[in-house]
């Protein structure tokens, strides 16, 4: 089975927000056959305090690195609307081109 991340903008957006647009997009790849791969980092590991104390310092850059590494086991990723506007989105998108993933975008 094929594989795809989601590259979805969070900064600004309530957790309502983030959950109802995850799950669309979900539900989209899982409509083409994708399997999806996580790349929404929320167990204690990656809690503030948690990486704090082992030392992080740039804190989204640790979820970007995270993700980057998921993105390694992927087909595909898909660009949830407003991804543009989002510094890590940007970033997972060039490294998605630059890797020959297939790109796919919400519509």
């Amino acid at each position: 089975m094929k594989k795809a991340m989601l590259s979805q903008p969070m900064a600004g957006k309530s957790e309502e927000e983030i959950v109802e647009t995850r799950n669309r997009a979900i539900s989209a790849l899982e409509a083409q056959g994708y399997e999806i791969v996580n790349t929404l980092f929320t167990d204690e590991w990656y809690s503030r305090e948690n990486m704090e104390a082992r030392g992080v310092v740039q804190i989204p850059l640790c979820f970007l690195a995270k993700s980057l590494e998921n993105m390694s086991l992927c087909h595909a990723a898909y660009f949830c609307k407003g991804w543009e506007q989002a510094r890590g989105c940007r970033i997972e998108h060039e490294a998605a081109v630059a890797y020959g993933l297939t790109i796919l975008y919400e519509e």
